[in-house]
C-alpha cells in the first residue's frame, strides 16, 4: 500500500509542476483503477441479470468521451467497463461543446462536476442543488442562471407545484426609449454645408455645380447605418448589390430630370466593411449640360476617413429622358396561364452553397413558374423593411430577390455558377415604393436577360431591356477587399504611401 501512497503523490507532484489543480477524492473504493479487478466477474454476473432499456434521450459515454451508441450502452460488458476503465469526463465535455452546447445542469447532491466542466471548456454550468443551501432555493437559482444565459424554459410546468400562473406583464410602465450621443450617422444638417438633403436612405446631400454642367450626389454607407446592406454577401465578403447601383443611377437621373438609365456598366464590386470596421464614401455625379438628351453618370467610393486615398470607379453609364410607358405593358395575366410551376423550397441554402448568402431581407422569392424561355416569379419585401421602401425608386432587396428566381427558372446552363448584374440596358422605373413584384425574366443571351416587374394590379413597376450577367469568385472579391481596406502602408522618412 506504501507503494501505492507514493505512486500516488508522485502523480499529484507531476500535476501540480504542470500547473493543473489536484484534489483527491473521498470514496469507499478506488473505482476505474485496478483496484476493481477483483470485484469484475461477480459485477458483470449482476448486471447480466439487469433489463435495459434505450436512453430516450443522447448520452455522452464516460467511458469513450462520445455520444453513446444505444446498442453498446444495452449490454452488461458496458458497465463493466464503466466500473474499471479511466473517466473521459474531459473529453465528453468537449464533445458537448463541439455540438454546440453552452450550458450544463449538473443533477447532483453539489457542484463539483459543475466546477471540473467549466475548467476544460467555455461554458456556463449549473449544479441543480448545493449541500450548504435551500434546495428550492438553489433549484430556482439554477433555472434562473440558465434562463438569463438564453436557455428556454417551460415555466407552466415550473409553477405547475404551485398552482400559479403566467400573466403578461403591463407595457406602458415598462417601456422605455433610450437616446445615445453616438450611434448610427445621418446626413444632418446639410444645408450648413452648403449643400442640399435628398431625402434617400443611401445618399445624403447633393450638389450641382456652379456651371450648370453637372450635380454630384454623396452617401455614407455602412452595414450599422445600413443593417440589411449586411443580407448581401457573396463569397463571404458583404457586397453592394448591383441593383442599389441602379437605385443610385436612377435617383441621380430624377434630380436632372433624366430618369431612363440607358445604360450602366458595373466595372468593379464594391466590398463593404464588416460591422465595426468602419464605413465608405460614395459619390455619384452627372455629367453634361442642362436639357441635354443624354448624361453620362458615374458612381465612386473610397474608405471613409481616408482623405488622402484615391477614389474607385464601380459604374459608369448614360441617363437620358424618360420613356412612355411601353404598349401592352399590362398584358400580364396571373398567375401564369400555361405556365409550369416550379419549386423555390431550398433555393436560399442552394445559393448559400454556390456562395450567394442572402439574409432574411434578400429572401423574396415565394413562388416561380416556367413558361418556354421565361420565369416568372413572386417576390416580396421582408415585412420588417417595407417601411423604408417609400424612400427608394425600387428596394434594392426587392430588386435583387427578382433575379434569383433564375436559379430555380433553369435559364441558364451553369446554374451552379455565382452571377452578379454587369450591364444593365433600358432600364426605366414607372412606380415608385413598391414591396412585392411579379416578375417575368426572359432569357435574351447566352448570359442576358430581359426583366418586367408588375404590381398586384398588373400595372407595369419596372422594365430592364437587357441585363447581362457575369461570374465572380471568391478570389477576385477578397483581392477587391484587401485593395478598398482601410491600411495601408506607409514608408517612414521617405514621403512614400503605398495602398
Amino acid at each position: 500500500m506504501s507503494g501505492d501512497a507514493d505512486a500516488v503523490a508522485e502523480l499529484e507532484a507531476m500535476w501540480r509542476e504542470a500547473g493543473r489543480r489536484v484534489k483527491r477524492l473521498t470514496v469507499s473504493h478506488a473505482f476505474h483503477s485496478p483496484r476493481m479487478d477483483a470485484m469484475l466477474d461477480e459485477f458483470a454476473a449482476v448486471a447480466a441479470e439487469l433489463t435495459f432499456q434505450a436512453p430516450r434521450i443522447p448520452v455522452i459515454s464516460n467511458v469513450t468521451g462520445r455520444l453513446a451508441d444505444p446498442e453498446e450502452i444495452q449490454t452488461s460488458g458496458y458497465w463493466v467497463r464503466h466500473v474499471r476503465e479511466a473517466v473521459r469526463f474531459a473529453d465528453g465535455v468537449q464533445c458537448l461543446h463541439d455540438r454546440g452546447v453552452t450550458t450544463l445542469l449538473e443533477l447532483g447532491p453539489d457542484g463539483v462536476l459543475t466546477a471540473m466542466a467549466q475548467q476544460s471548456v467555455d461554458l456556463l454550468g449549473v449544479p441543480v442543488l448545493r449541500g450548504d443551501r435551500d434546495e428550492t432555493e438553489a433549484l430556482f437559482t439554477a433555472l434562473a442562471a440558465a434562463y438569463a444565459h438564453g436557455t428556454a424554459l417551460n415555466w407552466a410546468e415550473v409553477y405547475a407545484t404551485w398552482g400559479a400562473r403566467t400573466v403578461e406583464l403591463p407595457t406602458y410602465s415598462f417601456q422605455r426609449e433610450r437616446y445615445w450621443a453616438s450611434g448610427p450617422s445621418g446626413p444632418g444638417d446639410v444645408a450648413g454645408a452648403g449643400l442640399t438633403a435628398t431625402g434617400h436612405p443611401l445618399l445624403g446631400a447633393e450638389v450641382s455645380l456652379a456651371s450648370g454642367a453637372g450635380v454630384v450626389l454623396t452617401g455614407r454607407l455602412s452595414v450599422a447605418d445600413q443593417s440589411w446592406l449586411a443580407d448581401h454577401a457573396v463569397h463571404g465578403q458583404v457586397v453592394f448589390p448591383g441593383t442599389a447601383f441602379v437605385e443610385l443611377a436612377l435617383r441621380a437621373g430624377e434630380q436632372v430630370g433624366c430618369g431612363r438609365l440607358a445604360e450602366l456598366t458595373l466595372e468593379a464590386p464594391l466590398v463593404l466593411p464588416g460591422p465595426g470596421r468602419g464605413a465608405v464614401q460614395v459619390q455619384v455625379s452627372v455629367a453634361g449640360e442642362v436639357g441635354a438628351e443624354d448624361r453620362t453618370v458615374e458612381i465612386h467610393s473610397r474608405p471613409d476617413g481616408a482623405a488622402d486615398s484615391g477614389w474607385t470607379r464601380h459604374a459608369a453609364g448614360v441617363l437620358t429622358h424618360e420613356t412612355a410607358l411601353p404598349e401592352g405593358a399590362e398584358a400580364l395575366t396571373w398567375p401564369p396561364a400555361q405556365a409550369e410551376s416550379v419549386t423555390v423550397e431550398g433555393l436560399y441554402e442552394e445559393l448559400a452553397a454556390a456562395g450567394l448568402d442572402y439574409g432574411p431581407v434578400f429572401q423574396g422569392v415565394r413562388a416561380a413558374w416556367r413558361s418556354g424561355e421565361s420565369v416568372l416569379a413572386e417576390v416580396v419585401l421582408p415585412g420588417g423593411e417595407q417601411a423604408q421602401a417609400g424612400s427608394f425608386g425600387l428596394h434594392p432587396a426587392l430588386f435583387d430577390a427578382a433575379l434569383h428566381a433564375l436559379v430555380v427558372g433553369g435559364l441558364f446552363d451553369d446554374a451552379a455558377a455565382v452571377r452578379l448584374p454587369f450591364a444593365w440596358q433600358g432600364v426605366s422605373l414607372y412606380a415608385a415604393a413598391a414591396t412585392e413584384l411579379r416578375v417575368r425574366l426572359t432569357a435574351v443571351g447566352p448570359e442576358a436577360i430581359s426583366l418586367q416587374g408588375y404590381d398586384a394590379s398588373g400595372a407595369l413597376v419596372v422594365s430592364v431591356d437587357s441585363l447581362t450577367l457575369r461570374s465572380v469568385s471568391a478570389q477576385q472579391l477578397a483581392a477587391k477587399a484587401d485593395v478598398d481596406g482601410l491600411y495601408g502602408v506607409e514608408c517612414s522618412g521617405c514621403g512614400a504611401r503605398e495602398r
